[in-house]
């Protein structure tokens, strides 16, 4: 095996992720661009933290997600950076969020269950645009009569909203903070503290 200095290590690494069509993790990076090379698991680590340093201030990040490492823009840049694509950012419903937020939160969880939290029926195309995107997928029957589908959330899910797991996922508590925040900001809100003349 050669040997191979920190600094091309480095590069070898940043090049590697930043070509690559998908988020890459430390073993494909072994078993891929660091084959001939003798790379401790610590070094690699080490190497990959001082790339997402080297990134922090700059408007691309080297983040890790559920698949791997991968690079990406900043969430804030997103409104000038959609200007480089014609078409609108895709639309999702209520009925759809909602829904992944249930399988997202309470997964594995079957579609009755849904719908019972929900209190409507869940619409098939729903589960289909969510299985096709990849972000939901059966993992299981549930041993009850009818033995239903019991849906959880994929890698792909997880890639795709920039989390390295489902504990990225926001608790309770920040749902309950952004309400508080959005109710405190509210025109309504700013009227009925105007004082009275």
């Amino acid at each position: 095996m050669k040997k191979i200095n920190t600094a091309q290590l480095k590069q070898l690494v940043e090049a590697a992720i930043f070509v690559a069509d998908t988020p890459v993790t430390k073993q494909q990076l072994k078993e891929t661009v660091l084959n001939e090379f003798t790379v401790a698991d610590r070094t690699l680590s080490k190497v990959i933290n001082e790339l997402k340093l080297d990134y922090q201030p700059r408007g691309i990040q080297l983040v890790e997600v559920a698949s791997g490492y991968r690079f990406q823009s900043l969430d804030a840049l997103s409104p000038w950076l959609s200007k480089l694509w014609q078409e609108n950012a895709p639309k999702y419903s209520r009925a759809m969020l909602e829904t992944l937020a249930l399988i997202a939160y309470r997964q594995p969880i079957t579609r009755g269950e849904i719908e019972q939290v929900r209190g409507v029926a869940v619409s098939s195309n729903i589960i289909k645009t969510l299985t096709e995107r990849d972000w939901i997928k059966v993992v299981g029957h549930k041993e009850v009569p009818g033995r239903p589908a019991l849906y959880a959330t994929t890698k792909g899910f997880l890639d795709y909203f920039s989390m390295a797991s489902l504990s990225d996922l926001p608790n309770v508590n920040a749902f309950e903070n952004m309400a508080e925040s959005i109710a405190s900001d509210s025109p309504l809100k700013v009227l009925n503290e105007a004082p009275s003349e």
